[in-house]
């Protein structure tokens, strides 16, 4: 084994830049001559625009530019693009404008109504104060539930999307013939991520391309819209991303301030740089989970898993974020039904449209809320019917001469031995010492508790990833790679990868990644998918390159 190859313990390379302040983070590389934005937002949940006047703040100190829906038109398409999922009867699904800036109406607090851009950021601020917005309020829908006033007129009682996926009929006879039925409330409450970092982006024109830095997650996907919504050829914009302080999917998506100081710097010919307080964070980031859930479970008169169904309300936010109608349908159910060996299971969501922020990909997105949801069904089912919770899932995993499995969903297991595992945890655990543990825990005062989770992953995100590998001329290997670290140790594991799989001195190895002009198709960070395709991707590109090696020095030595 290689000192400094896969799985050997050694010191993060990045880690001394980034702790002594060597960082380049989106605040430290803006230029000295940005321009700075700051985006007036409604206070209100839900709202009619009755008019906007702006006359008295672009006449402030400073001002450069104010930018409204009305000032986008002509110049900027001033609406988001997202993915669409389809519903269970065939026909579409409701497709709402995710406005850059609000047009008429504002459907969440923390919605973009203006920009303000100047000198500095003091002035910008002081300007929004003097912008004139009259509101008229409407009702507004907040619960994670169908019905209420509406939020958009394209969407009755609510509904986005009614999705599902499985045998119906064939669940509903499970259900009829069980000896046992066990149901579950759930709910998986709305989390914020809240990186170290805050978002946000800087953006310049020469006057013929256009640069933007955002601290993301990826640039291809940004570079396709700006290129788009702007109307540039896309090899006039450039997107890259610096070293990023969190992502946790939250950075993974389009943002109407990306748009925005485009689009100023270019009406301006200056450079102009936006970065989200924490509080216009927590009013601005996608949000994550919400969802409201009832599982249900079937049980043959051993105690086996002959049927599951899953009806799950998924809050979409005020709008359509890009991944939103996706994670927890058609993303949830690669995971569904688990380890279990199940073929009578049913899952059905509907996304609902309300008066609050948008939600989106977080944190392994869809799958982790779907195994949750599981998990805890299987924990309380054994509860309910007074068996050991280890003992029930035993007797419903997929049995190890199964493989390769087709699950309910139509998801293709290749191999696994699930009670293999669980009995490895249940020795690494010692949970033959839990009870003595708990009583001296007792008699202390103290509680102390058992919880399994049994987690299956399915890798999401771009299926191919981009590597290059090109020798520079003072000595160092440059690795070019399509993800994007947001301070997860990708320059130290990659460059692990490439030294044991082609022998390239740790320390010769430099990372290149986050740019559009230098990388030219990667599928950034997601999904839980970096290492898994990325260092197979380095590792194919290693076995390429030493092939051509080989082949080369077969030559020059004579030795074919």
């Amino acid at each position: 084994m290689m000192k400094f190859g896969v799985s050997q313990p050694v010191r993060r390379v990045e880690d001394v830049r980034l702790l002594t302040g060597k960082g380049r983070y989106i605040d430290d590389i803006a230029p000295a001559n940005a321009l700075r934005a700051f985006i007036l937002r409604s206070p209100e949940a839900h709202a009619d625009i009755v008019s906007i006047d702006t006359a008295e703040a672009a006449a402030a100190p400073g001002v450069r530019l104010i930018l409204t829906a009305a000032d986008l038109e002509g110049a900027v398409e001033n609406s988001i693009d997202y993915f669409t999922t389809e519903n269970s009867d065939g026909s579409p699904v409701a497709t709402p404008i995710t406005p850059i800036l609000a047009t008429g109406r504002v459907r969440h607090v923390g919605q973009p109504v203006a920009a303000i851009i100047a000198d500095t950021l003091a002035q910008a601020r002081d300007a929004a104060e003097l912008i004139e917005v009259e509101y008229r309020e409407r009702p507004a829908h907040v619960a994670t539930a169908t019905g209420g006033p509406a939020v958009h007129d394209e969407a009755p009682d609510n509904i986005c999307f009614d999705w599902s996926i499985g045998d119906e009929a064939a669940t509903t006879a499970a259900f009829d013939a069980a000896a046992h039925r066990v149901t579950l409330d759930l709910i998986d409450n709305r989390v914020i991520s809240n990186p170290m970092e805050t978002r946000g982006a800087t953006a310049q024109w020469d006057g013929a391309k256009l640069t933007v830095t955002i601290n993301g997650q990826g640039v291809w996907m940004q570079k396709a819209s700006l290129a788009k919504k702007l109307g540039l050829d896309p090899d006039h914009v450039r997107v890259i991303n610096p070293d990023v302080g969190g992502g946790f999917g939250t950075k993974a998506f389009d943002y109407p301030e990306h748009f925005i100081v485009a689009e100023a710097a270019r009406r301006l010919g200056q450079p102009v740089h936006w970065v989200a307080d924490r509080s216009e964070g927590m009013v601005s980031d996608v949000s994550g989970r919400d969802h409201v859930t009832r599982m249900q479970a079937a049980f043959d008169a051993d105690h086996r898993l002959i049927g599951l169904r899953v009806d799950c309300t998924a809050n979409l936010g005020a709008y359509c974020s890009a991944f939103a109608q996706l994670v927890p349908g058609f993303v949830a159910s690669r995971v569904f039904p688990g380890v279990y060996d199940v073929q009578a299971a049913f899952m059905r969501v509907i996304g609902v449209f309300t008066n609050t922020t948008p939600v989106d990909a977080y944190r392994g997105a869809g799958r982790p809320e779907a195994i949750y949801a599981l998990e805890r069904l299987m924990d309380y089912s054994a509860r309910q019917l007074g068996v050991d919770p280890l003992e029930l899932r035993r007797k419903s995993f997929i049995p190890p001469e199964k493989f390769p499995y087709t699950s309910a969903a139509g998801e293709i297991y290749d191999v696994g031995d699930f009670d293999r595992v669980l009995r490895r945890a249940e020795k690494e655990a010692d949970l033959a010492g839990f009870a003595a543990r708990k009583a001296q825990s007792a008699a202390r005062g103290k509680l102390r508790g058992l919880g399994t989770c049994y987690y299956i992953e399915s890798i999401l995100g771009d299926q191919n990833e981009t590597t290059k590998i090109e020798f520079a001329e003072d000595g160092m290997v440059d690795l070019y790679v399509g993800t994007q670290s947001n301070g997860q140790g990708h320059e130290t594991v990659f460059a692990q990868i490439l030294h044991q799989r082609a022998g390239v001195p740790f320390e010769k190895i430099r990372f290149v990644q986050g740019d559009s002009d230098r990388i030219a198709k990667g599928g950034g960070t997601g999904g839980s998918r970096s290492v898994t395709m990325q260092g197979n991707s380095i590792n194919a590109t290693a076995d390429i390159m030493i092939e051509n090696f080989m082949q080369l020095a077969e030559e020059e030595l004579e030795a074919a």
